[in-house]
């Protein structure tokens, strides 16, 4: 089923102000019990509307992927940037997804005028907007994470076939009952973040 993409409403009263380059900012992965927290910066063109773009946890995998493509495809710049599992541990869960934004705006070829972000406000981003529920309500917001999300995905499942038994293909990282069977009866792997806590759980069983 097709979705009305999320309006240009908060893109619109900047592009007025004079603001050109608007960067939206979103994360995948702060649940997951494995893998990085991935995070994407999106710029589009003035009036640059993407079809589709909805909060992607609304979206099947394929759709997902078409919409990706189209933000490839229409996007001024595009930015990935991921804080690993080790990281977000030393770090904490949410200042390694300020670290990953902040890598993510980094890499993108266009300066932007200004940040949108989903969520509360990361120090680490200096002057930004923070919007909860961004992706639900900013279209360049939605954009990322759709491209976040596909692209921890694909990560996730080509790590799969370097660690068979957990689900990543399914699951991503996600705690699912797959997933914890796997920790129970594998053990943790590098790419586990053994202080979320299905993992210390699975870890406490064998101590």
């Amino acid at each position: 089923m097709s979705r009305r993409a999320i309006a240009l409403t908060t893109e619109r009263r900047y592009w007025r102000a004079g603001f050109k380059y608007i960067a939206g900012v979103d994360e995948a992965g702060c649940g997951s019990l494995a893998g990085p927290v991935v995070a994407a910066a999106v710029i589009l063109p003035v009036e640059g509307g993407i079809k589709g773009a909805v909060d992607s946890k609304l979206l099947t995998p394929a759709r997902r992927e078409e919409i990706a493509d189209a933000v490839r495809e229409q996007a001024l710049a595009i930015g990935i940037g991921a804080a690993s599992a080790r990281e977000i541990e030393r770090l904490n869960i949410r200042r390694a997804s300020g670290l990953a934004m902040e890598r993510a705006l980094k890499h993108l070829r266009v300066a932007p005028d200004t940040v949108l972000i989903d969520g509360r406000p990361q120090p680490c981003l200096g002057d930004h907007l923070a919007i909860i529920k961004g992706d639900r309500k900013c279209h360049t917001i939605a954009c990322a994470a759709i491209i976040a999300k596909v692209v921890r995905d694909r990560l996730m499942s080509r790590l799969a076939k370097a660690y068979p038994g957990y689900g990543w293909e399914h699951n991503v990282g996600y705690g699912t009952p797959e997933h914890r069977e796997g920790i129970e009866q594998l053990g943790a792997t590098p790419h586990h973040r053994r202080t979320f806590l299905g993992v210390q759980y699975a870890l406490d069983l064998d101590s």
